[in-house]
């Protein structure tokens, strides 16, 4: 009497099911990751302070420490965000810096997003990647393809995405991304998004906010120039 083929049989199985929850797993896998934690030399922070937006003259500057993957950040970028600059920014008032603060344990492709709009700055880009990535964050954060809706989001405010794809594959400026970090947690940073203003840190303002802010910190500058003529009596 021949021996039961079954235990073969099931072993191939078991073999090819193996095999296929490996590959989809490697195809599932991301192929570009940014390093969190990395050393930061000398170079990644030599003449870079952050993506500046407005005039090098305005009195005021403001930081804005942000994760691209935190849903406030997203709210406050789409709806107090264009409000600020055309009423301080492109009023020569107020000079925008903004600096990457990934919260990791939260948002794990928030260096991914960060590096994405790095790499976007390269080619003069960094302010509509960022709009972008806000505008669309419900379609790459936490997706299994996350790097095609960016590399889709790269072609869509044109870029050359083959340049835009070497740079994210080099990961160069995973210690520029870290350097922002830390100097986030210098400053107290405590959340996303938040705003170094005066030496002060504020958290979730609005356009309003921001501009009675400014504004009583423009009034309260030393006004330049000679004094004025004393008024003497008629």
């Amino acid at each position: 009497m021949a021996r039961s083929q079954t235990p073969f049989y099931v072993a191939i199985g078991v073999i090819v099911v193996a095999g296929i929850v490996f590959l989809v797993t490697k195809a599932n896998r991301p192929s570009i990751s940014i390093p969190a934690n990395v050393v930061v030399t000398a170079a990644d922070t030599s003449g870079f302070r952050g993506y500046i937006l407005g005039s090098p003259s305005a009195p005021v500057e403001v930081t804005e420490y942000a994760d691209f993957e935190c849903p406030h950040c997203a709210v406050f970028d789409q709806v107090q965000f264009p409000d600020i600059k055309a009423r301080l920014i492109d009023a020569g008032k107020l000079r925008w810096r903004f600096r990457d603060y990934p919260i990791d344990n939260l948002h794990s492709d928030a260096r991914l997003a960060a590096h994405a709009a790095a790499c976007a700055n390269d080619q003069n880009k960094f302010w509509e990647m960022k709009v972008q990535l806000f505008a669309r964050q419900n379609d790459w954060a936490l997706q299994k393809n996350a790097e095609s809706v960016l590399a889709d989001i790269a072609k869509s405010i044109g870029l050359d995405v083959n340049a835009w794809t070497d740079c994210m594959k080099s990961a160069k400026y995973a210690g520029r991304i870290q350097a922002s970090f830390d100097e986030g947690n210098k400053v107290g940073v405590q959340s996303t998004p938040n705003f170094l203003v005066a030496g002060r840190i504020y958290d979730q303002m609005t356009a309003d906010q921001m501009v009675k802010l400014v504004d009583s910190l423009i009034t309260a500058q030393p006004r330049s120039g000679p004094p004025a003529a004393p008024v003497t009596g008629q």
